[in-house]
């Protein structure tokens, strides 16, 4: 949390610092010209008595810029930047069109941080559900803020790590982050601890990111996160044919709400994928809940599931 309090105007962070260890669990930061400061904590919204200024806002962005407005110009286009720690701000409020496209951003009336949650060993205790004598292809279902990405982000390590114990090599791990959230990458490089075996395209599109990942880096494993695209899905099942595994998550209930959905759907009866692992919002990031086989069959549950 020090990088981004270091980036928060003071008269925020000491807001925040008064929370004290609270802050530990503190998902997202909503700042609002003129209405109360906002923190998401185990997806309950809080609202603090602070009311964030027009001057706040302009140090903000004067701070993420590095005071350099020119530096932010892409990122002002996208609408969000990650800053040091993988942490990324998004921005809203008076958009510049040109020839119909999205210029800038200007006069900031509200930032949402999202903080970028590391927690390593998410993903060991599902070992098994991941690994058969090589890494399988996995699909992490989820609704929001059930830890989706965090649980993607330690896979990811624990793939290029490998796991001596287990007689389990390192292997390599090539990421498409196309909204900069699985390896939180300033300037290219990843903020987070991923191994030794890692590869990242940041702020790729993935169907472009995977086909370039196939040519040029040869992974073992290609890890992304929701795929929306008919090229998406293209994509998939090149790097199926290519004989590489893929982890990917997926906005959704459970298995049989993905597979109401047309692009998904395809994908499923392909049997392009080994596991199916259903998260649900808990205790910690990354619950698992249920694993399935390639046909859905559950084969393993967690607390409080239905075989139903």
């Amino acid at each position: 949390m020090e990088d981004l309090l270091g980036i928060l105007p003071k008269s925020l962070s000491n807001q925040l610092e008064k929370l004290g260890d609270i802050l530990e669990d503190v998902e997202e930061i909503r700042i609002r010209v003129n209405r109360p400061l906002e923190i998401t904590s185990k997806g309950i919204p809080h609202f603090l008595r602070y009311m964030p200024t027009e001057s706040d806002a302009e140090q903000l962005i004067s701070r993420l810029a590095n005071f350099s407005f020119y530096a932010l110009e892409e990122e002002l286009k996208k609408g969000y930047v990650t800053i040091s720690g993988g942490h990324r701000v998004g921005f809203a409020g008076k958009v510049i069109l040109e020839n119909g496209q999205v210029k800038a951003i200007r006069y900031f009336s509200s930032f949402n941080i999202r903080i970028a949650r590391e927690k390593i060993g998410t993903a060991d205790p599902y070992l098994s559900a991941l690994h058969n004598g090589h890494w399988l292809s996995a699909m992490i279902i989820g609704a929001p803020q059930t830890g989706k990405t965090t649980f993607l982000r330690d896979i990811a390590r624990l793939i290029s790590t490998g796991i001596p114990e287990r007689g389990i090599s390192p292997a390599k791990v090539g990421i498409v982050d196309e909204r900069s959230e699985i390896a939180g990458c300033v300037h290219g490089i990843p903020q987070l601890h991923f191994g030794p075996r890692v590869d990242v395209l940041d702020a790729c599109p993935k169907a472009e990111g995977m086909m370039m990942l196939i040519r040029s880096m040869s992974p073992d494993v290609i890890i992304v996160d929701e795929i929306g695209r008919e090229e998406d899905a293209a994509a998939i099942m090149e790097a199926v044919n290519a004989g590489i595994s893929l982890v990917m998550t997926t906005h959704g209930e459970n298995f049989r709400d993905i597979n109401k959905r047309p692009i998904l759907k395809k994908i499923l009866e392909s049997y392009a994928f080994d596991r199916f692992l259903e998260l649900s919002r808990g205790s910690r990031p990354g619950r698992v809940t249920a694993v399935r086989d390639a046909e859905g069959n559950i084969i393993r549950t967690g607390e409080g599931v239905s075989r139903a």
